[in-house]
């Protein structure tokens, strides 16, 4: 029988880390044990800010703290050391994505996880942003008629904390998993062209052409351009979709009907405002509880990994990959 209260630890408490932390000491029915880091100054500074506990050694936190929860935030290429010790143990984990840095690492994570019944979530926290949630909801109802295409659109300056991965992993794939899961499936092939503009070591900018057999989607990402935007747009034959994932709108076409075809009807989507990433860990933490949240699966966050490798080697390549 899970307790009420919920023992979470964080494992990395850099960029993406401290804001888990953050959370976690506000949720509902979780209590913000401990953080780990190397960096001992930067875990200490999280642990008195939220009155828990600082480690530099996750083993060592383990063992004293013994967590319910554990979110993994450490490089990439850390994910499947560290995954693997806390499966072996049966303590529940969310891995901020991409899951792995290959997909034989995280097919590794995958198959002890299913060994050890455990559960593993992945961090694709756009799926929680609430214009996205709504929009699934529309598309399941059928209200754009037949899906054309999806465009989106994810830049901006380059983030010096990422180091281990290149744009298509760290911001493609966020936009991938959106699409799999707005459009319920995967798509057939990807053919994509990237390059290294600002950053000899990385690709830095990438066009991604995916095809979900009915459905055209072309992803722009790049740590280039001097603003951010994150937007999607959906064209049916019903209606045309606009998103925008900083602001969480969604504003809506319609079509006309009859003799007046002509006159277009522009809804804005009333949306209540929510932090994703709390939304996120609170489904995660349900999860652990026992009432079969929304997560996204490793074999989900598998999936998006594979297509966006997968686009790496189409650039690569220069030809069109399928997707199996």
């Amino acid at each position: 029988m899970i307790k009420r209260i919920l023992k979470a630890a964080v494992i990395g408490v850099g960029n993406i880390g401290r804001h888990h932390a953050r959370v976690y000491a506000g949720l509902d029915g979780v209590q913000l044990a401990a953080v780990v880091d190397i960096d001992k100054y930067m875990a200490q500074r999280l642990a008195d800010k939220y009155r828990c506990s600082f480690y530099a050694d996750y083993i060592k936190m383990i063992r004293e703290e013994k967590p319910d929860l554990v979110t993994i935030a450490v490089p990439t290429s850390l994910h499947k050391t560290i995954a693997i010790d806390l499966i072996s143990r049966r303590i529940p984990i969310l891995i901020e994505k991409p899951i792995a840095d290959s997909t034989k690492a995280a097919r590794d994570i995958i198959a002890k996880a299913r060994t050890k019944r455990s559960i593993v979530a992945i961090g694709h926290i756009e799926r929680y942003n609430p214009p996205i949630q709504r929009l699934r909801e529309f598309l399941k109802q059928g209200r754009f008629g037949k899906i054309i295409s999806i465009s989106t659109k994810r830049v901006g300056v380059y983030p010096p904390q990422i180091t281990d991965v290149d744009v298509l992993i760290d911001l493609a794939v966020h936009d991938i998993d959106v699409c799999n899961f707005l459009l319920a499936g995967k798509p057939y092939s990807v053919y994509a062209r990237a390059g290294k503009a600002l950053n000899s070591h990385r690709y830095d900018y990438a066009d991604i052409f995916l095809n979900y057999r009915s459905v055209d989607v072309v992803l722009q990402v790049n740590w280039i351009t001097p603003v951010k935007v994150r937007e999607l747009t959906l064209t049916g034959t019903n209606a045309y979709a606009e998103l925008n994932y900083m602001h969480q709108t969604l504003k809506i076409y319609n079509k006309g009907h009859g003799e007046e075809d002509d006159i277009i009807n522009v809804e804005e989507i009333g949306l209540r405002r929510e932090e994703p990433l709390k939304l996120e860990l609170q489904n995660f933490a349900d999860q652990v509880k026992g009432r079969n949240a929304d997560i996204v699966t490793a074999p989900e966050g598998l999936l998006a990994l594979q297509i966006a490798l997968a686009a790496i080697k189409s650039h690569e390549q220069r030809k069109i990959i399928k997707i199996r």
